[in-house]
């Protein structure tokens, strides 16, 4: 016991920075050695005195944990010799000094059921994919420090090259390298012996993509932001090629971690971080956690919103600072006027709060024309918008071709000054017109899909992609959805499509739609970048040829807003 709690001593001061910030989030087989801990930077260093008590969350309460002859708490350690199916829960360590109690860290541990015809468990493991021709090296797990452990691998549940060392090194890659090696230290406690096992699925691939680094995606921002304000702070990590089970995001400010959302908002916490989401574009793989602040607060402005991602050894930060800032569209004076008025002028207030709901979008029009406010000027963006519909000339598709390359241009460029980059006809055949696609979009401010149930096809497939890309995971563009045909099942659409905000789904109602002042221009201006124009849409009318059908109302209309 004497040298077991020496070697735990040399352990909280060597190995913790190293080891501990790797279980945060756990996976661990039935009837094995483990054990949870926490670094020593985690700790209240200014308290003298203080004691470490670990606790289990129950049927909502919290419990304290006492020692057994199984589960043991040494210094930062939490033991368990061996780990049970009874065992799985949340769990928390807390440090205090009778006076205050401050969380230190959190887990959730999750014990699976050990696979009685195989070595390892399927939900157990890790994939790794590499390159023929290449060097590389699986490394063993680091529950054990002592090198006096006993290693043992194997490769689809046999014992490999009686292999002794806690790497596995190949000096060339081959394809019959794959397989899936399982690594097993066994460990000498009390006079028994205890093991601990770690499987990894070895991948060798003639192309395999290029191995990249775990990193969270974007720099330290600031958002500006008001008192009272709502606001949804965003993290994203970027995996890389394929799902890593051992990688944890998370979100941390003023010492301490978030509640986590309840998915009622009258029932959550003022600050509190949603479930982890993966998410995958391409083949690129991502997780997302959010932080949602109901109503900012004037302490909130003086937080370090920290995302962590951890994950191998690595970890990475992002910090996010609110500030205060001015609103957008509307500025604060007119809105603090307003409330005044509401407060003088109960009925009046009222007849104003539902005009300006009924007519937000006019009202923002309006705004933006009388104060011939650019939010296009000096952004070093070419285009306005990137046009994505569908190219395959089919039957089906030819009303589509004729409202993406004649209608649409028509109206935004010539009425009201918006430069369109159309792809059939603003780039030169015999290019790369992957890289073509992508470089026009990364010039653009907005990407404007048109979609239908024809939509689907490899070009404009990896169009939506690249601009999903910039708009959920770079955040540098906005994404306009025009509803060409109704769509009754979107699942033809990849599923972060679904991340975006219903408010940015135009809706395209044929004749109706189509005078310059019909509510789906009104519509899709608002969604544009604001932009000063001069309007032509008298020349406009004289020059659409629609046939007989809905040419006397389009005339009308055109008049009636050209004398507005």
């Amino acid at each position: 016991m004497t040298v077991m709690f020496i070697l735990l001593i040399f352990i909280t001061e060597t190995a913790t920075e190293k080891l501990c910030p790797l279980r945060a989030s756990i996976d661990v087989l039935e009837g094995e050695y483990f054990f949870l801990c926490f670094p020593e930077s985690k700790r209240q260093h200014s308290w003298k005195e203080y004691t470490v008590n670990w606790y289990r969350e129950s049927a909502g309460r919290q419990k304290q944990i006492k020692e057994t002859h199984r589960i043991l708490s040494q210094m930062n350690f939490l033991e368990f010799w061996p780990v049970e199916l009874g065992d799985s829960g949340n769990y928390f360590v807390t440090q205090s000094n009778g006076k205050q109690n401050f969380t230190i860290q959190k887990w959730t541990l999750n014990v699976l059921e050990r696979n009685k015809s195989s070595c390892f468990n399927q939900n157990h493991l890790t994939t790794e994919i590499q390159n023929a021709g290449t060097g590389h090296s699986l490394k063993c797990s680091d529950l054990s420090v002592n090198e006096n452990d006993s290693i043992t691998w194997y490769k689809d549940c046999k014992n490999y090259e009686n292999i002794r060392e806690r790497e596995l090194d190949f000096k060339t890659l081959t394809v019959q390298h794959s397989g899936i090696y399982t690594c097993k230290i066994s460990i000498s406690h009390e006079g028994k012996i205890y093991h601990s096992t770690n499987t990894i699925r070895l991948v060798v691939e003639e192309n395999a993509p290029e191995t990249v680094t775990l990193e969270i995606v974007g720099h330290n921002e600031e958002i500006q932001t008001e008192i009272g304000n709502e606001e949804t702070l965003n993290c994203t990590g970027f995996l890389g090629y394929y799902i890593q089970e051992d990688v944890n995001l998370y979100w941390w400010f003023n010492d301490t971690f978030p509640k986590k959302c309840s998915g009622i908002p009258e029932a959550d916490p003022p600050i509190c971080e949603e479930e982890l989401k993966k998410t995958h574009l391409g083949n690129k793989f991502y997780i997302t956690r959010l932080l949602r602040i109901k109503k900012v607060r004037d302490e909130d402005l003086h937080y370090n919103f920290t995302c962590k991602l951890q994950a191998d050894e690595i970890t990475h930060i992002k910090v996010v600072k609110l500030k205060k800032g001015n609103t957008r569209d509307l500025p604060l004076h007119l809105f603090t006027t307003g409330m005044i008025l509401a407060v003088l002028f109960p009925c009046v207030a009222m007849a104003v709060v539902v005009v300006c709901v009924i007519f937000r979008v006019d009202l923002v029009l309006f705004y933006r024309y009388i104060s011939q406010r650019d939010d296009t000027a000096g952004d070093g963006k070419e285009y306005d918008a990137f046009v994505s519909y569908l190219k395959d000339s089919v039957s089906t598709s030819k009303e589509e071709r004729e409202f993406a390359l004649r209608i649409l241009p028509m109206i935004l460029e010539e009425s009201f000054g918006y430069k369109l980059c159309i792809f059939e006809r603003d780039v030169s055949p015999g290019g790369a017109v992957v890289d073509d696609i992508h470089s026009l979009i990364d010039k653009s401010r907005r990407l404007i899909i048109i979609l239908s149930q024809n939509y689907i096809s490899d070009r404009a497939i990896y169009e939506l992609e690249s601009g999903l890309h910039k708009a959920l995971v770079e955040r540098k563009m906005k994404i306009i959805l025009i509803e060409y045909m109704p769509i009754s099942d979107y699942n033809f659409l990849p599923e972060s499509l679904s991340l975006l905000p219903s408010k940015r789904v135009v809706k395209w109602k044929k004749d109706k739609s189509l005078p310059v002042n019909s509510r789906f221009w009104k519509n899709l201006r608002y969604l544009m970048p604001a932009k000063p124009t001069k309007s032509n849409t008298k020349s406009h009318c004289m020059n659409l040829d629609l046939g007989s059908k809905g040419t006397q109302s389009w005339t009308e209309d055109c008049e009636f807003n050209t004398a507005m």
